[in-house]
């Protein structure tokens, strides 16, 4: 039989600075068997340029151009629905981002020794940091449910970016758009879906690097506890599917006390509209209406300290505020 072929795609708007450096690591790659497709979003600087440079030398390469400009979620769909009929498994890999050698050979090679993997990860840098630990170790395959409660209860992390992970192409053409344009963090409420049907695999090695960058979009947020709307939303929305009724109810509990204890401590410290924003936005996919009340009506539902002792509370989101 022959190779199976892999979709790599890389969407990119005004990159010009990091696009060369991804191309080429995908080029670089020991897994020849591929096609890559460039994907520009209405850029306004020389990325397009850059593309069709290594175009015009590697046939394996196709570029394509938005008829007008995405949002992220929805450019990077846009990206995916373009994949070629033929290809097996489909692979992002962002513009500010890069691949290591091995990453399409290691990843290929495990998804064929395993047919019931549909999601491939791997350890990551994030920056200099090394990230992704905490999957048992050598184990190359778990069941959907296995990992997303492995990931849940132990407050791992193993999918990383749209960049870290490989999909099975059948799964990404299932899903239109793949990416939910509403959803904060729309790719790791993808990884969440696909795992309710498939298996998980993890290649014991470091196979991505993720670039640090201010001007991004979760960068521009500042450290405003995205994190903690991110782990919210998924247990509200996907805990269910993984754990049973009682961890379920003890997580969610948790979590929703400690999210909107890092809210009340925004508002106190009068967070910027961009912020507010952006947990109105979330929040509101889960049903719930953003106002000052709804954050005090929500700790003293969950927090009895809120109700019996009100003032150690107060003294207890003003200490959130300086960690």
């Amino acid at each position: 039989m022959s190779a199976p072929i892999v979709s790599v795609v890389t969407p990119f708007y005004n990159t010009e600075r990091y696009l060369a450096e991804a191309i080429e690591s995908v080029l670089a790659q020991t897994y020849p068997h591929f096609e890559y497709l460039l994907v520009d979003n209405c850029s306004t600087d020389g990325s397009l340029a850059i593309a069709e440079r290594y175009a015009a030398r590697d046939p394996r390469i196709r570029v394509s151009r938005n008829c007008e400009f995405l949002s992220q979620d929805a450019n990077f769909s846009q990206a995916l629905s373009q994949i070629s009929p033929a290809s097996r498994y489909c692979k992002l890999v962002l513009a500010d981002d890069s691949i290591l050698p091995l990453c399409l050979e290691q990843m290929v090679a495990l998804a064929e020794a395993h047919p019931g993997v549909g999601l491939i990860s791997s350890y990551y840098l994030k920056g200099k940091a090394l990230m992704g630990t905490g999957m048992p170790f050598p184990n190359p395959r778990m069941s959907g449910r296995d990992v997303c409660r492995l990931q849940l209860l132990g407050n791992l992390f193993f999918f990383g970016s749209p960049t870290t992970v490989m999909y099975r192409a059948d799964i990404v053409r299932a899903t239109t758009p793949f990416y939910d344009p509403a959803a904060p963090h729309a790719d790791t409420e993808a990884c969440y879906r696909s795992l309710r049907s498939c298996d998980f695999g993890f290649v014991h090695q470091v196979l991505s690097y993720l670039r640090v960058e201010e001007t991004s979009r979760m960068g521009a947020l500042g450290d405003y506890f995205t994190g903690y709307l991110d782990r919210f939303i998924i247990i509200e929305k996907y805990g269910r599917d993984f754990l049973e009724r009682e961890e379920w109810e003890a997580l969610r509990h948790r979590t929703k006390r400690d999210y909107f204890l890092r809210l009340a401590a925004t508002l106190l410290s009068r967070g910027s509209p961009a912020v507010w924003r952006y947990h109105r936005d979330g929040l509101a996919t889960i049903g719930y209406n953003l106002r000052w009340y709804t954050i005090w009506r929500e700790l003293l539902a969950v927090s009895a300290e809120a109700v019996l002792n009100p003032l150690a509370t107060i003294r207890k989101v003003k200490h959130s505020l300086t960690r």
